[in-house]
């Protein structure tokens, strides 16, 4: 059985002092356990005080970005090891709007892809298509891509430490989402492929997240899907209230 994952990307939102309250928040929900992987990804200024807020919890912690060189004159990036030092497991990489407002390309993210793994980071990978790309009936070309560059010189041994988000760009903070049956057809896609390149076994016991305005309401019905295996959430996340709801809504 694969054990769902839903993590909170905050993206550029939350001082130290509101993030600190959303995370004694959401440790008082959740208790010192739960059915699910919890992940939170706060902005870096504020992962000291939210590592130190969750120990004990059963929340981890997560990078929402990283640069691939260990350290050097790289002005405003953090590395995977700093990313480890300050308390995080995860760092998530890829994502839609690095990838469209910093114009990282499918290199560069496997780039960072492989510097997290090999720091001891696990990796939650995220691909999905625009709305032009979906209209174009691109939507499987698009995926296909941005797995197959991503996940390039990995093989079934980094399967365990990677989790694949499937995010339509079109669905990011528009208020749209795919729909449940939408969104089962490309996860199983990614896991057909990803069977592909990491062996079948590995790709079944694959993570795969939906990330694309989940909220309270709608989260259950994807969350229910059989290779739906958790959530990345955006907006959602930013009350603790809100995002506890989604973790409780998987059956």
């Amino acid at each position: 059985m694969r054990r769902p994952i839903v993590a909170a990307n905050w993206k550029m939102n939350k001082t130290v002092p509101e993030a600190a309250e959303f995370a004694a928040r959401l440790k008082g929900l959740l208790g010192p356990s739960s059915k699910a992987e919890v992940v939170v990804a706060p902005p870096f200024t504020a992962l000291s005080a939210v590592k130190e807020i969750l120990e004990g919890s059963a929340v981890g912690l997560a990078g929402q970005n990283l640069w691939h060189e260990p350290k050097g004159a790289y002005t405003g990036e953090v590395s995977a090891a700093m990313l480890k030092d300050a308390g995080c497991v995860y760092a998530i990489l890829g994502h839609s709007e690095r990838r469209k407002y910093f114009q990282e390309d499918d290199a560069l993210v496997n780039k960072k892809v492989k510097a997290a793994l090999g720091s001891g980071l696990n990796v939650i990978l995220c691909v999905g298509e625009t709305l032009r790309e979906r209209e174009l009936g691109e939507t499987h070309n698009v995926v296909r891509r941005q797995l197959e560059k991503g996940l390039e010189g990995l093989g079934a041994g980094d399967a365990g430490r990677l989790v694949v988000a499937y995010e339509p760009v079109w669905a990011i903070g528009t208020g749209k989402n795919a729909t449940p049956e939408q969104a089962q057809e490309v996860h199983r896609f990614v896991r057909e492929r990803a069977g592909e390149l990491l062996g079948r076994e590995a790709a079944e016991a694959l993570r795969i997240q939906y990330g694309g305005s989940v909220t309270p309401e709608n989260s259950s019905a994807l969350l229910s899907q059989p290779d739906i295996d958790g959530a990345l959430v955006g907006g959602a996340s930013l009350v603790a209230e809100s995002f506890y709801a989604i973790i409780n809504s998987i059956n």
